[in-house]
């Protein structure tokens, strides 16, 4: 029965998610939580390992809730899930709708579709951002200092470096330096004690 949920859930999922896998995340957390597969809190966890390991946010996210449920086939259940719609969909584009782009139907869907594609993202990163600042489901401000340090080192140093250097700085290393800054910071917290931890 658990197979049939993974697979049904996360194929609506991948079936009615426009905007890549930030858009889904909201979805994903609505049914982990509803079904009980993990906390908020573990959820937000989930993310930032998600996002800081190879492959696409929501396929990762996928595979991990899909193992955690039901083991390996379980992780093979989800992710062919959150897969087959896309693959279906674009196996279909490419085979009968080769001109669709100069289609009026298709212009005016795309023109309806992107302010929510831009609306889910944003809510996404909203979420986070409320998440970082100590937010819970239940409006409760329970801030975590390292988290907050981070995320204003982290920007600072974004800004300084395509301020300097005229370029966006790369993710991978936005992702490596957060990592180090955790655990150094982390370790400073432990040992001295000078920074709160939830």
């Amino acid at each position: 029965m658990i197979y049939l949920i993974l697979f049904l859930e996360f194929f609506k999922i991948g079936l009615f998610t426009i905007g890549g896998g930030f858009a889904m995340i909201p979805l994903i957390e609505e049914i982990t939580i509803r079904y009980g597969w993990m906390t908020e809190s573990e959820f937000f966890d989930l993310i930032g390992v998600c996002e800081s390991t190879p492959g696409p946010i929501a396929i990762n996210m996928a595979t991990y809730i899909g193992s955690s449920q039901g083991g390996l086939l379980g992780s093979v259940v989800a992710t062919l899930g959150v897969v087959l719609p896309s693959f279906i969909i674009i196996i279909i584009i490419a085979t009968v709708m080769k001109n669709m782009t100069k289609n009026r139907f298709f212009k005016g869907f795309m023109e309806g579709v992107k302010p929510v594609i831009v609306a889910l993202i944003m809510s996404t990163g909203f979420l986070l951002l409320l998440k970082i600042a100590g937010m819970t489901s239940d409006n409760i401000f329970n801030p975590d200092f390292i988290q907050i340090i981070i995320f204003c080192i982290i920007t600072a140093v974004f800004f300084i470096y395509k301020k300097t250097a005229k370029k966006k700085m790369g993710s991978v290393f936005i992702i490596m330096l957060s990592a180090i800054l955790g655990i150094v910071i982390s370790v400073i917290s432990e040992q001295t004690g000078i920074i709160p931890t939830i």
